[in-house]
């Protein structure tokens, strides 16, 4: 197992560090000053700079750790003081205890810059957005790649659906704010990469967990991990229904998570598997101001008379190898998976049997340049997705038919005739080359450029009289570069700059779907382009406080805007706005001293379209829809061992709901507050955990559906819930 790996696999819950039970202090360049204290990551708003499984001591009270690099940045592993970039990790159960793992939203909490909203909408994942990237999402995530222990979710056409990634076994979650594609091509917003927690140390460590709550909440799950030799093993399989807070929102669904690795001859083989299998997921809708002040729990009319809803059933798997050296490392992998998706929607029954396949390979290696440490990075990705796509008109509004019709010839299906047949195909190409140059013992200058081609083709299947072939083919590319530079102030503190490109394609179905009715490939909408220039800070401060702060000003060109037109009966069109500008701050803050821990985020977004104007209305210096100026987060958490207790609340300021910024949604704060027991009547093997979500019972949406038709803008957030878990352990570690 390399130090890489075992930085990676930090124990889940554990509040901070202990070597030999000696607690880390004060991190210099790998070097612990133990008179020194300075808490390491025991919150989520800066990254660990330094840790080890094994102390050994030196002279007096100074001991040698290597340091915890991040791997996110691509750059053969990389010291978060050292990078230019806006870097984040967190461990969310060890920072936050007490969690359910149902939902993205509470793992990726209080990260600066960076917004879940939970649309409380199981047909629906959560809408994830860095830097206002991603918040035009309709389905899955847009504008922010997602990896899981290095292998990407995101597709080649920049979809990333969360469904079937189980949180249950997340330890360590490392995220890139900002422009990246030069690393990872086709993202605007950023990275985010979600590793495993650290395997037993014994032969095996199981844990069941069950939880119940309010609106027939229940999950159960069991996780299980162990190392022997050279190998190690983790998994979790999990089972959650509720019947929703809302009308017509029962779910059900299991998912499954595995990994396992072996060491043989200095190479690291490994192996992950993500598995779903989700045969309900209803889907309330979107509501107008009237219906969500009247009743926040009540489904959209139109979508509960068709029955709107998914059912998923999905798998994927990768496979991986890693070696080692004293001046660098190379890497191999590759993955693939199948997907089917039955989609009922108020629009029409969509179909979608897909297979999805990649590789990657990448090498980085140390090339002094003279007396200077200077490391260089190349790699290669290449990914294609495979859609088999039908739309069938729906008719399960009209059933029971009494008579058989054109458009519904069946009288006991709720599927009409078929209206779009359809293969469709992405592959995605890029390569990369990075070069991080140690100037001084302060000053460090990163470079990166990539060349990525996305390929989209369409093969009709549907070809007669009145429905022309409407097969085409049609390639994005684009260039991007990224170069910043980082500065040690001192030991602990660093600032930095840096300049990015980046570019976004739309999605297969964004391109898919044309105001005009016609299917096809459209041949007018453009992938957007964006420039980035950022400058920021990060470090300690005295012995028991951490920051992480950055300001930044993005120019988009083209950028995607999602709207709907009327009688399309909620579904989502995009089209280009000519120039954006998004200016934006954002603060990251943790205090830790004994067992209290206090947490902030906030991010400032001031998003405009600077010249945007369609069907002859001009929308020049109004503000970009579905993002608040403001919103913050922030948690209390005071533990005692063995239990804990944890206070937390988040609130954002009013929204704009269309380009013409005619219309706003309201802001809100909402609070959530769980405590626990990690001994339960002093049997460490036994927990208790307890929480309600919403004390206040809030009504609000922080979910927005911009450009909405019939005002149907909001997603309604859940009421006030309660829930009550317990876990039982087969040993201890």
């Amino acid at each position: 197992m390399t130090r890489q790996q075992s930085a990676s696999r930090r124990k889940r819950r554990t509040p901070h560090y202990r070597l030999n039970s000696v607690e880390v202090l004060s991190v210099v360049d790998g070097r612990i000053a133990a008179r020194q204290y300075i808490a390491l990551m025991t919150t989520g708003a800066v990254a660990v700079i330094c840790a080890s499984p094994s102390l050994v001591v030196a002279q007096q009270d100074t001991a040698h750790l290597a340091p915890v690099v991040v791997t996110v940045t691509r750059g053969g592993g990389q010291s978060v003081l050292k990078s230019p970039f806006a870097l984040t990790v967190i461990q969310p159960d060890s920072t936050r205890p007490g969690q359910r793992h149902t939902s993205i939203d509470e793992t990726l909490a209080l990260i600066p810059g960076v917004a879940v909203t939970n649309r409380n909408n199981p047909s629906q994942d959560a809408r994830l957005s860095i830097r206002g990237f991603g918040a035009r999402s309709t389905f899955g995530v847009r504008g922010v790649r997602v990896l899981r222990d290095g292998m990407p979710l995101t597709l080649p056409d920049g979809q990333t659906p969360l469904d079937y990634l189980s949180l249950e076994s997340v330890g360590r979650i490392e995220v890139i704010r900002g422009a990246a594609s030069a690393l990872y091509g086709n993202a605007g917003g950023g990275v985010i990469d979600i590793r495993s927690a650290t395997p037993a140390s014994t032969p095996l460590l199981a844990t069941a967990h069950q939880l119940f709550g309010s609106n027939a909440f229940a999950r159960t799950s069991l996780d299980a991990s162990g190392t022997s030799g050279r190998g190690f093993y983790e998994g979790d399989a999990s089972y959650t229904r509720s019947d929703g807070t809302r009308d017509h929102s029962r779910q059900r669904a299991t998912t499954g998570f595995g990994r396992a690795g072996i060491s043989v001859g200095g190479t690291d083989l490994g192996l992950t598997v993500l598995a779903l299998d989700n045969p309900l997921a209803e889907n309330p809708g979107a509501l107008t101001m009237d219906e969500l002040r009247a009743d926040p729990g009540q489904a959209d009319a139109l979508s509960a008379r068709r029955k709107a809803r998914k059912a998923v059933h999905q798998i994927q798997i990768g496979v991986s190898a890693d070696r080692s050296w004293s001046s660098g490392n190379a890497s191999v992998a590759a993955f693939g998976g199948a997907r089917s998706l039955d989609n009922p929607l108020t629009f029409a029954v969509v179909e979608v049997g897909r297979h999805s396949y990649g590789a990657s390979a990448h090498l980085s290696q140390s090339a002094p340049l003279g007396n200077l440490d200077n490391r260089l990075s190349v790699g290669t990705d290449v990914q294609s997705q495979d859609d088999l796509r039908r739309n069938f008109a729906v008719c399960a509004d009209t059933m029971p038919l009494t008579t058989p019709n054109a458009t519904c010839p069946s009288i006991t299906s709720e599927r009409g005739v078929v209206t779009l047949d359809q293969r469709e195909l992405v592959s995605s190409a890029g390569a990369y080359a990075s070069d991080a140059l140690s100037l001084s013992d302060r000053v460090a200058v990163t470079a990166a450029i990539r060349a990525d081609n996305v390929r989209f083709e369409v093969k009709d299947r549907l070809i007669n009289a009145g429905n022309p072939d409407d097969s085409g083919k049609r390639s994005m590319g684009a260039l991007t570069p990224i170069i910043g530079a980082v500065f040690r102030i001192a030991p602990s503190h660093s600032v930095y700059a840096n300049v990015a490109g980046a570019f976004e394609t739309p999605t297969a179905t964004e391109l898919g779907n044309h105001p005009d009715g016609s299917a096809g490939i459209n041949p007018d909408l453009d992938p957007q382009r964006s420039t980035t220039t950022e400058l920021g800070a990060k470090g300690f401060v005295g012995r028991y406080a951490h920051y992480d702060a950055a300001v930044y000003s993005t120019s988009v060109r083209d950028e995607l805007v999602p709207f709907e037109i009327p009688n399309s009966n909620g579904r989502r069109y995009f089209r280009n706005a000519g120039r954006t500008r998004r200016r934006g701050g954002e603060a990251g803050v943790d205090f830790s001293n004994g067992p209290l821990s206090v947490m902030a985020a906030y991010s400032y977004s001031a998003f405009r379209f600077v010249s945007y104007s369609t069907g002859g209305v001009v929308y020049d210096d109004n503000t970009i829809p579905g993002v608040p100026k403001h919103h913050w987060q922030t948690a209390l958490r005071l533990s005692d061992d063995p239990g804990f207790a944890v206070a937390e609340a988040e609130g954002a300021s009013s929204v704009f709901l269309d380009d013409a910024n005619s219309a706003s949604g309201p802001g809100y704060t909402v609070a959530n507050f769980r405590v626990g027991s990690a001994a339960l009547l002093r049997n460490p093997r036994i927990s208790l955990t307890a929480g309600v979500q919403n004390i206040f019972d809030r009504h609000y949406a922080a979910s927005i559906a911009v450009n909405a038709a019939r005002g149907k803008y909001f997603e309604p957030a859940a009421t006030r819930s309660f829930f009550v878990g317990i876990a039982i352990a087969s040993g201890k570690q």
